[in-house]
């Protein structure tokens, strides 16, 4: 979490690389090329490189910092990019890492070695492959940034950039859903990965996942992923 005590940090990270996905707006400089970066962008910037973020208030991103063996295939992969559709896996991968680093390193290196062949994707996908409505990326990655709080339609259309009714068409038509059911999965598939993986309280978990009210939130558990948050924490039910 940056930009609560100062809106500019200037750093060098010698020996390693620094994978970024952001929540938030604000400016990053690499190496005197500045880029806008936005909720739903990631970045991989390499070792030695100067960065600097102006901050534009609160902001919280995902992060891993990490070295890179010297042999092995290589791609080209450009330092800021649109995550886009890719932001809920890429934000799951880099939870799972985080949830699994303090007893399980070597999962958490594989959890952030499935996010840079992500990111490596992203780069290739390029002018063939069909990419969501940008007005889709710029919900998906809104409503993955702000699964902890009370999500209506409108609100996400306006952080979209279009109508209520414009975005239901573009969401339905682009992920088969509605934008209504994707939240519900999603604050669903965040909270079936707390309760397994972290040490947080159900309370803190329900509230993490935007339904303060216990019981809403063991009815949600037992609907969507069939099992109670319990039998969940203990490993049971809700396969997946």
């Amino acid at each position: 979490m940056h930009g609560v005590t100062r809106v500019l940090d200037v750093f060098r990270l010698p020996d390693l690389w620094q994978l970024h996905l952001y929540r938030y707006r604000a400016e990053l400089t690499v190496d005197g090329v500045t880029h806008r970066i936005r909720p739903g962008h990631v970045s991989l910037v390499p070792p030695g490189a100067v960065v600097s973020f102006r901050y534009e208030g609160r902001s919280e991103h995902l992060y891993a910092h990490f070295a890179l063996p010297g042999a092995g295939p290589r791609a080209a992969v450009p330092v800021v990019q649109e995550a886009e559709a890719q932001t809920p896996a890429l934000s799951e991968l880099l939870l799972l890492a985080i949830a699994a680093s303090p007893h399980t390193p070597r999962r958490a290196d594989a959890e952030v070695w499935g996010a840079l062949w992500r990111v490596a994707a992203l780069a290739r996908s390029g002018d063939g492959e069909r990419r969501p409505h940008s007005a889709v990326a710029a919900a998906l990655a809104y409503v993955e940034s702000h699964l902890a709080s009370p999500l209506a339609v409108p609100e996400v259309a306006r952080a979209s950039g279009v109508s209520h009714n414009h975005l239901s068409r573009l969401f339905k038509a682009e992920t088969g859903t509605t934008v209504v059911a994707y939240v519900r999965r999603r604050r669903m598939e965040r909270a079936r990965h707390l309760l397994r993986e972290s040490t947080l309280s159900i309370a803190a978990v329900a509230d993490s996942v935007g339904i303060g009210d216990l019981q809403a939130f063991n009815k949600a558990c037992r609907r969507e992923l069939g099992a109670s948050p319990r039998a969940l924490r203990g490993g049971g039910g809700g396969g997946g």
